[in-house]
């Protein structure tokens, strides 16, 4: 079976957050099932650079107003399509904004093409490889299943997958827009394209995809109320048994503290006297006081609403006064001003990096002895994936994916042996006070916290259950199309 993927990023080629991660491991996770799995990614200026020399299999000459091709390359191990088009992809900045952080002002052309073009590789563009389905990711990927449903020059082709990694972003442009993109007048409509007048993306994905996929149980359940729906509940509860939840996993070769050469000491579950070599090292790193009898927390996240981050900036003091903080993260500029104040205010008890670093970030998951995640909503999360791979203990909102993934140490999960974590609910400044506070609690206790840290360590958080309800989904999907 040929699946394509389309995205807007692919770890490790082009990165800015965890949709890379998943749509770069995905397709070795599916590969042992009898699936071969290509990913069409745009031709930024990283991607072209790390794919080198590479094989032309189709041009065009006025594609969204320039030349187009379409590239094969293996970089990194992975096999990719390239959508090589310069007038829209090369260019400075991340692959969605410039410098300045705005984006770019033709995102809907650029996003569009992605689309378009994988949607012909869907109907058969390549002749090396037609896919039975096609599986789109976020918005920027969500016009693929509008383009397959109104093609018109064919009446067969392959199903579609789509996959929410994040509902708060959805790709709405100017209607006006609608014949630039190539789509007909009758797509402008509410069971096509039209989202309160304007062209969605997203919508359009959820409206015409023959299944829909979230990056966890609870989020699919969560995206349809009101309070976490982003005013596409309705479309969600309407789609019905089409709108499903598979978990993430996480690349367990690249986080894999026994073997991980960015940390300072490697070691395993047998072996976590070594860890703590890893805090000193962090420690010192984050220019904080080095002591390990104080409980260390770890942050790697985006410093934004969605995160809690703010929430954590409002209970810095009392972070200071019962443990250490070392953050790694960038975005909301007075966040980021805070936790730099912040820092310079308690001097060896919170120190941060701005930014990111991928050797900080291995750092803090083997230095940390608990890694706080309070997001208002999280789709999935990998960050507490790889706290638990790596023996640090996750503080979490009780929300989405970090529902699905960590098991509150409540008394009786504690008693019986299953805690992975520390959850807590509702999401408010006390309630996260509250939890740190419990936090440092358990850490006295070391017997307990010890069998937290291993109980994480055994969890599978690898792609192999993941692969596994994919793999079956798009049989089912083809099975269904014969």
């Amino acid at each position: 079976m040929r699946v394509l993927s389309v995205a807007s990023e692919i770890f490790p080629l082009i990165k800015t957050g965890g949709l890379a991660d998943v749509v770069g491991a995905l397709p070795a996770a599916v590969a042992p099932l009898g699936i071969e799995m290509r990913c069409l990614v745009p031709g930024y200026p990283a991607v072209m650079r790390a794919i080198g020399d590479a094989e032309i299999l189709h041009r065009d000459a006025d594609f969204f107003g320039g030349e187009m091709r379409i590239l094969a390359a293996r970089a990194h191990g992975i096999d990719v399509f390239v959508l090589d088009v310069p007038h829209l992809y090369e260019r400075p900045g991340s692959p969605y904004s410039a410098a300045d952080g705005k984006d770019w002002a033709d995102n809907a052309q650029r996003f569009a093409a992605l689309a378009l073009a994988g949607a012909r590789i869907g109907r058969g563009l390549l002749p090396g490889f037609v896919p039975d389905i096609v599986h789109a990711h976020d918005w920027q990927a969500g016009l693929v299943p509008a383009y397959l449903h109104y093609d018109e020059a064919s009446s067969s082709g392959p199903r579609s997958v789509f996959t929410v990694h994040n509902l708060a972003f959805q790709g709405q442009f100017d209607k006006a827009l609608l014949a630039e993109i190539g789509l007909p007048p009758r797509a402008f409509a509410i069971d096509g394209v039209e989202y309160y007048g304007t062209i969605g993306y997203l919508k359009a994905a959820l409206q015409l995809a023959d299944r829909v996929t979230t990056v966890s149980p609870t989020y699919a359940l969560e995206i349809r109320t009101s309070e976490a729906g982003m005013g596409l509940e309705g479309l969600l509860r309407a789609r019905g048994d089409a709108v499903s939840g598979i978990l993430n996993g996480i690349d367990t070769q690249v986080w894999n503290p026994a073997t991980d050469e960015l940390i300072t000491a490697r070691y395993d579950a047998r072996q976590l006297v070594a860890r703590m070599r890893n805090k000193s090292a962090l420690q010192q790193r984050m220019d904080l006081t080095v002591d390990p009898r104080i409980p260390l927390f770890g942050v790697v996240s985006r410093l934004s609403w969605q995160k809690g981050l703010d929430l954590l900036a409002e209970a810095l003091p009392t972070l200071a006064g019962i443990g250490q903080l070392a953050l790694l993260g960038a975005g909301d500029k007075l966040l980021e001003e805070k936790y730099t104040a912040a820092a310079q205010t308690h001097a060896g008890r919170i120190g941060c990096v701005l930014g990111y670093d991928e050797e900080v970030a291995h750092m803090i998951q083997a230095g940390a002895d608990v890694l706080l995640v309070p997001s208002r909503f999280e789709p999935c999360g990998l960050t507490q994936l790889c706290a638990l791979r790596y023996g640090a203990v996750p503080l979490v909102a009780r929300v989405g994916g970090l529902n699905d993934t960590v098991i509150d140490a409540s008394e009786m999960a504690l008693n019986s042996g299953v805690a992975t974590g520390i959850a807590f609910a509702p999401v408010t400044t006390p309630m996260l006070e509250a939890a740190l506070s419990r936090a440092a609690m358990l850490y006295e206790d070391r017997a307990s916290w010890m069998r937290l840290q291993l109980n994480g360590m055994r969890t599978d958080v690898s792609w192999e259950q993941p692969a596994k309800r994919y793999a079956a989904l798009y049989r089912e999907l083809a099975a269904s199309r014969s």
